[in-house]
């Protein structure tokens, strides 16, 4: 009889399991603007908690520890963010000229493609019809200025409150820790917990190192490339290749539809429209091919599927912040896969291509052989 009703119940409680998480996941995408900057801040906290344990095992107190690694992270993106308001406000005020030169530009390439013509009306003197395409490429320019108006105050909200939450936890990481270290009942748990959070550290830190110091030397080799090409504002494009570069698969996609956009509407012949992105796509080939695997190494690599399906999932939940922290969960998911064995499912999905040869289907259908009892035989 209680099996009958367990039979019963479990369907249920997989169904309430079920609405259970679809309704976590819409509240997680509502709460975006209070967990976003909480996420990133703590991602940032496992990457650069190393540097705040040395800097104390030197003699620096953690308040003044976590004060410089703050200082030197904002000394290094600030001025670079300084470097890209110049061409930014340029290209901003020149946004309703540019984006007129490429809504005609792309009234001459529609021209020359069947089916795609812009409408006309003949009569006494040719008269252009309104274009429904054109309409909604300039009321999709006008609501995407509203947009970037109403998101550059909480931008500017949310990149303050993590600096201040990241200066705060570094400045306790040791003191969190040791109080989440205690509330564990369990010694052995105790250990692997503390394991899993510093193999995710050594990994998070090692991921945004390496990967920032090649995409910031693809950006800058994009940079000079678009300069002699001579694309306008090759330094912004360079800083927006080592950005897009950082979202895998879809951040590179995005950036080569703009450098089209950008061709488009700086040059007039098709090999000159093309130039920028062809550019782009050989040198990301050669980093994402050559360059990537040699200085990631093995010891990082995550199954493709499970980082494709990580930015589409973390993008479509908080946008472009995101798509940017998607890459660090799935290391930090990772390193605490390794140490659970109810999680050696999802560690079998998230690890990346190995060296040895993976079994076939048929030894895996294979029936496991026992093992022949030992001989009874006594040798004199």
């Amino acid at each position: 009889m209680a099996s009958i009703q367990a039979s019963q119940t479990t369907p249920r409680n997989w169904a309430l399991r079920g609405l259970l998480l679809i309704a976590l996941v819409f509240a997680v995408r509502e709460a975006r603007p209070l967990l976003a900057p909480v996420l990133i801040a703590v991602l940032l906290t496992l990457a650069l908690a190393p540097a705040v344990r040395w800097l104390r095992r030197r003699g620096v107190p953690e308040m003044l520890g976590a004060l410089v690694i703050v200082v030197a992270l904002l000394g290094s993106t600030v001025p670079l963010a300084m470097s890209l308001a110049r061409p930014a406000a340029a290209w901003w005020e020149a946004a309703p000229t540019t984006a007129a030169q490429l809504l005609d530009r792309l009234d001459k390439l529609r021209a020359t493609i069947p089916g795609m013509r812009p409408p006309t009306r003949a009569g006494r003197s040719t008269v252009t019809a309104p274009d429904p395409l054109r309409e909604k490429l300039a009321t999709e320019g006008f609501a995407l200025t509203g947009i970037v108006l109403t998101r550059s105050l909480a931008l500017a909200v949310s990149a303050t409150a993590t600096v201040i939450l990241l200066y705060f936890l570094l400045a306790s990481e040791h003191w969190v820790l040791r109080r989440i270290v205690e509330a564990v009942p369990r010694q052995r748990t105790r250990a692997l917990l503390l394991g899993g959070l510093r193999t995710a550290q050594r990994e998070i830190a090692h991921w945004l190192a390496v990967v920032g110091v090649v995409n910031g030397t693809v950006g800058c080799i994009m940079g000079l490339t678009l300069w002699a090409l001579g694309l306008p504002n090759p330094i912004m494009w360079g800083v927006l290749t080592a950005v897009f570069c950082f979202v895998p698969y879809i951040g590179p996609m995005a950036l080569a539809a703009l450098l089209l956009l950008a061709g488009i509407s700086a040059f007039d012949s098709a090999s000159q429209i093309l130039a920028p992105m062809l550019a782009f796509a050989v040198i990301h080939g050669v980093e994402s091919n050559i360059v990537s695997p040699l200085i990631v190494g093995r010891r990082l690599m995550l199954s493709p599927v499970a980082v494709f399906l990580s930015v589409m999932f973390w993008g479509w939940l908080w946008g472009i912040p995101g798509a940017l922290i998607a890459v660090p969960v799935l290391i930090a998911l990772r390193s605490v896969s390794r140490r659970m064995r109810g999680l050696r499912l999802l560690r079998c999905f998230l690890e990346g291509d190995r060296r040895e040869a993976p079994p076939s289907l048929r030894m895996l259908l294979r029936r496991p052989v026992k093992p022949a009892p030992p001989s009874r035989k006594r040798y004199t």
